[in-house]
């Protein structure tokens, strides 16, 4: 089956940054509309930023922390629940709806760029 999707210039992509981060803290969103935790992740010399995340299905709080992943950043911020959510951490979605993180092989400096 084709994607449909609609086509970005590469001056938009370039404004999106693809970056690694450490997951430092994690806590429980019971106020979020579906199932999240509220997750804070170190970028190094670009500081920490927190997101609202919906990977609850596979992942404990207990386990995230210290996890390199992969985020999506320049997207601007969006309020989740009064949560203010700066970056799109990345995964892949299962057949049952359940989110495999994105994620380095092997570990990076935070704040690494995909190139």
């Amino acid at each position: 089956m084709a994607e449909q999707t609609a086509s970005a210039t590469w001056e938009e992509f370039e404004r999106i940054g693809l970056r690694a981060g450490t997951i430092r803290k994690v806590e429980r969103f019971p106020e979020a509309r579906k199932p999240a935790y509220k997750v804070w992740v170190d970028f190094g010399p670009f500081g920490v930023r927190q997101s609202s995340a919906q990977i609850t299905v596979l992942y404990s709080p207990e386990e995230l922390i210290g996890r390199q992943v992969i985020c999506a950043t320049g997207l601007g911020s969006k309020r989740v629940a009064g949560f203010k959510s700066e970056i799109l951490i990345t995964g892949f979605a299962r057949e049952d709806g359940a989110i495999v993180l994105a994620r380095p092989e092997r570990a990076v400096p935070d704040g690494s760029a995909l190139g």
